[in-house]
């Protein structure tokens, strides 16, 4: 048996959901935020400069190989070869350089035609006033150029809202084994 509302209970009902869709009710979706509140100073300009290490040889490899297509092995370009790294960063080019962080993430070779890399990590600092702060890096690596361009994405820690790039050029390759050394300069926008 169907019911009718009064007419006084279905324009109160009607209200309330009205008040509903227009405010979000209790909850909110979204809201404005005082960056004051937060503690955000005047945004700076830093530059870091590193030597990331690459080894995929060795005992103690820093990249390794997780996954492949079928094609890989024959592909002259590597297309579809997939690495998870845990790369140190010195503060120079000898692997007995003070550690300044890892470059933690994955690779993965994702040109048809020449030697790309899709590069997707994190910078974790362990050093100085950046330990335990994160800068994150995502884009394209042409390793065969002579200076590389990666945008930095985002942070953690004192590189919270961190925007900027980094200008990757190879130190040294052992075109036997693979290994790298590759400098780092990054520029990055934080506060």
């Amino acid at each position: 048996m169907v019911q009718i509302l009064p007419k006084h209970k279905f324009s109160i009902l009607a209200l309330f959901l009205f008040s509903l869709v227009i405010e979000g009710g209790s909850h909110k979706f979204s809201r404005s935020l005082s960056q004051r509140s937060y503690g955000f100073k005047r945004e700076k300009l830093s530059h870091l400069q590193f030597y990331l290490h690459d080894l995929v040889s060795g005992d103690h490899p820093t990249a390794v190989r997780v996954a492949e297509a079928a094609m890989t092995n024959t592909s002259r370009t590597l297309f579809g070869a997939t690495h998870v790294i845990d790369d140190s960063l010195t503060v120079g080019p000898e692997p007995t350089s003070k550690i300044v962080g890892r470059a933690q993430g994955i690779y993965a070779f994702t040109d048809l035609n020449e030697f790309g890399l899709l590069m997707v990590f994190n910078y974790a600092f362990v050093e100085g006033k950046y330990n335990g702060s994160t800068l994150s890096v995502l884009g394209k690596n042409s390793f065969l150029s002579k200076v590389r361009e990666m945008p930095i994405v985002g942070g953690s820690g004192l590189f919270r809202f961190a925007r900027g790039y980094v200008l990757a050029t190879t130190h040294s390759l052992n075109l036997s084994s693979g290994d790298a050394v590759v400098k780092h300069d990054v520029y990055v926008l934080h506060y």
